[in-house]
């Protein structure tokens, strides 16, 4: 599926400035379907005097609407959050960041992601494990592919970085991590976003050994326990807000 070109007009019609914009979901995972939404997220930046004032601005801005038959789904969090966030061993808001789909970039943004290394621990082995869980628990509800694919996309993803220290969230370029099965998968969902899944005797082993896998190679990361990135993103926060 290709993207929408008017994505980018998006930017400049949110209610505050955008630090950036970008692509996640199914598009950035490799497996969009024809009927897939677009998932945009980003950082906008609060002016201070919502900051410092009685009234205070959106912390999170999060809507969605159609345009030309397209559904898009917006969140963006104000730049103090979303540093949190990325203090927490969040795997979500590390995507989004370092997603090369980029609707709207920004110095603020280019900064951020130099950073980014530098909030990467082994306790982001968590974060997949659990997103996993979920996930899986929900294919046992519904039987779809579409959880079935994002198990295993998460499953590769967190033991490539625990591998690697480099995040990469495209399931197609992690196939090795996974079944012989994948790629098919990844072509039945492209056709429908709510498929059924094939039937899999060997889906729950699987699962199982990825995760034991991921277990695994938390333990054995070079990744370190915390993040070191606290002081120099505090300092962005500062110098964004100041500077106005």
């Amino acid at each position: 599926m290709t993207l929408p070109g008017w994505l980018a007009e998006v930017a400049g019609e949110q209610p505050y400035p955008l630090a950036f914009a970008t692509v996640s979901g199914a598009h950035l995972y490799g497996f969009p379907s024809a009927d897939s939404d677009v998932d945009l997220r980003g950082v906008h930046v609060l002016p201070v005097e919502q900051v410092v004032g009685l009234r205070v601005g959106e912390q999170t801005v999060d809507r969605s609407w159609i345009r030309s038959g397209v559904e898009v789904d917006l969140v963006t969090h104000d730049l103090a959050k979303f540093c949190a966030l990325l203090l927490r061993r969040n795997g979500y808001v590390l995507e989004q960041l370092l997603s090369p789909l980029v609707v709207a970039s920004s110095p603020v943004h280019e900064e951020l992601v130099s950073l980014a290394p530098a909030c990467l621990t082994r306790g982001h082995a968590h974060h997949y494990l659990g997103f996993a869980r979920t996930q899986w628990r929900l294919f046992g509800r519904n039987g779809e592919i579409k959880p079935l694919l994002y198990t295993f996309r998460v499953l590769a993803t967190g033991i490539h970085l625990m591998r690697t220290g480099t995040l990469e969230a495209d399931l197609t370029r992690l196939l090795d991590y996974g079944p012989a099965y994948l790629p098919e998968l990844v072509a039945a969902k492209r056709e429908a976003e709510h498929g059924p899944a094939p039937a899999l005797a060997s889906a729950a082993d699987d699962v199982a050994r990825m995760t034991a896998r991921l277990e695994e190679e938390r333990e054995a990361s070079r990744l370190p326990e915390t993040p070191s990135a606290g002081e120099a993103l505090h300092d962005l926060v500062v110098r964004t807000r100041l500077g106005g």
